[in-house]
């Protein structure tokens, strides 16, 4: 992979940065593809085993014969994007700011297996909001940085770059563009890593957005992580007292923690995905598997019925991860956190928090338990169609309730 970038002075200086893949590259990548060597269909009907072979073989064909990336290419630079030392690693970030003097200065952080792709389609709607519906009151300046591993930022050598660390990477990041006031938002480790910042609480942050809300209580969070194999029945040990909303989050948790083999070997093993750097089939299909309803919404983009997320979508971010080779640094995030996905992570009471609850997300945050893990909640709303993806696949809706989210601290 191989980019632009200007000549680095300072370790604090931020530099322009351009994408520019090598033809040759692309080449590789379509031969790989026309090469791969299939494995036999699934032996059931529906998704239980995995990704349908069908659909991973309908995007090979797509991706081989059909895809372009220097669509994708032209988008991202489109944008201003940049780099910048931070603790002895490169941060890639995109940064735009509004033409309106009052915005609010705004970090989105995307999650696995995602990218700064999520987000180039919230870009104008969120920085031009006059252009898009809305009021210049609110604008936002926008910093959509790649995680340390992902994308175009450096990849760490050495263990250190949990999430933790990420967050306070992201509040310097912040502080280093001249942002001395300025809000956060984020989705799946975006979610966890925004939860951080919150919990660091630096006089700077005045409000956070979280659309894969930490609520769980950790008293059944620890239940839903000890019963992978379903040995020890969590839900037959949950309280007595749970609300119909709270038993039915509590089911969808069970659920999801029953379907995170992808998240357990990373968490363990990533080096043993060294197959996911060499295999563009492979790797397409790792990334695919995150969860059911988002695998539901790809399988129907590439049997031709694209409702949210087209073929291109998709294969922008997974080209992504291919041609920067990121597939194993991303990976040793889940394997650097010490933390729940989804239990209550101490946010400080002196932070605004809104939380927006897409009804396809991993699980439906009750409103009850949204109010325990944020005392200083100013908004929670429950959408009627989109899921873990939100600023991809509904970015409207998303940008609509970024905007409410925040009027409160504005």
């Amino acid at each position: 992979m191989a980019v632009k970038t200007e000549a680095r002075p300072r370790v604090a200086d931020i530099r322009p940065f351009t994408v520019d893949v090598p033809e040759v590259e692309l080449e590789d990548l379509r031969a790989r593809i026309a090469a791969t060597r299939w494995p036999d269909r699934e032996t059931v009907t529906d998704q239980s085993q995995g990704v349908p072979l069908a659909t991973v073989q309908a995007l090979a064909s797509y991706w081989q014969s059909e895809y372009d990336w220097r669509r994708a290419e032209a988008r991202l630079n489109a944008v201003p994007n940049f780099t910048t030392e931070i603790d002895g690693l490169d941060i890639h970030f995109i940064h735009v700011r509004s033409r309106h003097e009052d915005a609010l200065p705004l970090i989105v952080t995307h999650g696995w297996p995602g990218s700064v792709i999520e987000q180039l389609k919230i870009v104008d709607r969120l920085t031009d909001p006059t252009a898009h519906g809305g009021s210049a009151s609110d604008a936002f300046h926008l910093v959509i940085p790649s995680l340390p591993g992902h994308g175009f930022s450096g990849k760490p050598t050495a263990p250190g770059w949990g999430p933790e660390h990420i967050a306070s990477a992201w509040i310097e990041l912040m502080k280093r563009l001249g942002y001395s006031r300025f809000v956060a938002q984020g989705g799946d480790w975006g979610a966890i890593i925004t939860d951080l910042m919150a919990v660091q609480a630096p006089p700077e942050l005045v409000g956070i957005h979280v659309n894969m809300a930490g609520v769980v209580p950790p008293a059944i969070d620890v239940l839903f992580q000890s019963d992978i194999t379903g040995a020890n029945n969590a839900l037959g040990h949950l309280p007595a007292d749970l609300s119909a909303e709270e038993r039915r989050a509590s089911e969808q948790l069970d659920f999801v923690w029953k379907h995170v083999a992808y998240g357990l070997i990373m968490q363990t093993r990533p080096q043993t995905l060294t197959g996911l750097a060499d295999s563009p089939a492979g790797l397409a299909a790792f990334l695919l598997d995150h969860d059911a309803a988002s695998l539901a919404l790809i399988s129907r983009a590439f049997a031709g019925q694209p409702q949210g997320l087209t073929r291109d979508d998709v294969l922008d971010n997974i080209t992504l991860y291919w041609l920067t080779n990121t597939a194993i640094s991303a990976a040793r995030l889940y394997a650097e956190n010490t933390l729940s996905f989804f239990a209550t992570k101490g946010v400080s009471d002196t932070v605004p928090v809104a939380v927006s609850v897409f009804p396809d997300e991993l699980y439906e945050a009750p409103r009850s338990w949204a109010e325990r893990a944020y005392p200083n909640l100013v908004h929670y709303n429950r959408l009627d169609r989109g899921g873990h993806f939100a600023a991809w696949e509904q970015p409207q809706l998303f940008v609509e309730e970024v905007r409410a989210a925040f009027r409160p601290v504005r």
